[in-house]
């Protein structure tokens, strides 16, 4: 009896050192607890997964030597030619927000710093006729695409991205940018790649071509369809255009003419209400597993299908009936639902062609290695401090994931 009192006594004792916080000690310290990962912490170590071989090798000149190119049958070799440029300006749009961040939580501002730093680098040579990475602005049309993503990402981080270049890169990026003024859009959304190209040279340099931006603007205005929904073209279609393209940009060469003196701030208030309708029907979207309707062109582009949604988060104009946390959260869904499944990267880190996971028969002629990069574009949020009820509200269920399961929700109106 004394025996088994002594070894229960014993098991006891092994027990309590080995329970977190239990101590023999009366002074002892508790175990720390682990630490918690947040949304954005996901957020930031997902973005810098995507972004991080592409700026790494473009930094060294060596984006040409070591990306892959995945295409359609047939395709790659055409493709070649213009992916490494869709590489770096799509990283670089859904990146640019949070390299321009100010007030950057502490531990991210060497992250911050290093892709800074990269990202100016991947530019500069990029740019530069005499680096084996100079980019092609003028062959073909697709260039004038991935011109105008890379524009973007400086009218979004104009500090970083233009300010701090070097005068020589400065130069030279202006040069690569009007170059790709040879280039005809299609009567389309392209009409808006050539628009933000003239909106960044017009803040940049004080001299954007105003009729390829007058144009652009007043096309879209009359293919618009009602309910916060432009046409691509005179035509509606069913697909994430006018999250890829069409409202992102619009906005942005608006603004930017507005802030320059050239253009109503009526028009641009007008284009803010149909934005704030379409990011209300976006949410809706988004399932209650993060899942989403795969229809249209450009499935490949993964989560980049709610650049809208992100940026008008960025920027602040989510209606009232939708709270930041929840689209925070909806987005999150989205995330983990097209960037986590086997197969979005090779072993090397590269991406995949797919939507979930690696599905080569998503991609489309015009879809390859460097097109992927435009999902980046889902993470444009970064660029809000983390302070900000985007980031510290409390997660809340998004729209479609109250309805299925059975909570109350509000009507949806039309615009």
């Amino acid at each position: 009896m004394e025996r088994r009192t002594f070894v229960a006594q014993s098991a006891a004792a092994l027990s309590a050192l080995a329970l977190p916080g239990a101590s023999l000690a009366s002074n002892a310290l508790p175990l720390p607890a682990p630490a918690k990962t947040t949304d954005r912490d996901y957020w930031l170590s997902t973005l810098l997964k995507v972004v991080d071989p592409v700026l790494t090798n473009a930094a060294q000149g060596q984006l040409k030597a070591r990306m892959p190119v995945e295409a359609a049958p047939g395709q790659e070799a055409g493709r070649r030619n213009v992916t490494y440029l869709e590489a770096l300006g799509r990283t670089l749009t859904g990146l640019s927000p949070w390299l321009e961040l100010k007030e950057v939580p502490a531990n991210e501002l060497a992250r911050q710093q290093r892709y800074q730093e990269l990202a100016r680098q991947a530019i500069a040579h990029g740019v530069n006729p005499q680096s084996p990475d100079f980019l092609n602005f003028t062959q073909g049309g697709q260039p004038v695409v991935d011109a105008a993503f890379l524009a973007h990402a400086m009218l979004r981080a104009p500090t970083q991205l233009w300010e701090k270049l070097p005068d020589t890169t400065k130069t030279q990026l202006v040069a690569a940018l009007q170059s790709s003024r040879v280039i005809k859009p299609y009567y389309s959304n392209w009409l808006l790649f050539s628009a933000i190209i003239e909106a960044a040279l017009l803040k940049f340099t004080g001299a954007g071509d105003l009729m390829r931006m007058d144009y652009a603007i007043k096309e879209h205005m009359t293919w618009y369809k009602g309910d916060g929904t432009y046409g691509d073209g005179p035509d509606y279609h069913w697909d994430y255009y006018n999250s890829y393209v069409i409202q992102p940009m619009l906005l942005d060469v608006v603004s930017t003419l507005v802030a320059a003196g050239k253009e109503r701030k009526e028009l641009l208030e007008l284009l803010r209400t149909r934005a704030r309708r379409y990011a209300q029907v976006q949410e809706r979207l988004i399932c209650p597993d993060g899942s989403f309707a795969a229809f249209g062109r450009s499935l490949a582009y993964r989560c980049g299908a709610f650049q809208h949604l992100a940026q008008v988060s960025l920027q602040q104009l989510l209606p009232e009936e939708l709270p930041a946390a929840q689209v925070r959260s909806a987005l999150t869904a989205v995330i983990r639902r097209t960037m986590e499944p086997k197969g979005t990267f090779d072993s090397k880190g590269w991406l995949q062609i797919g939507l979930c996971g690696h599905q080569p028969g998503i991609g489309e002629v015009y879809i390859s290695t460097g097109s992927l990069y435009l999902c980046t574009s889902a993470f444009l949020p970064l660029g809000l401090p983390s302070t900000d009820p985007f980031w510290s509200a409390p997660a809340q269920d998004w729209t479609s994931k109250k309805i299925w399961s059975g909570q109350d929700v509000k009507l949806d109106h039309a615009l």
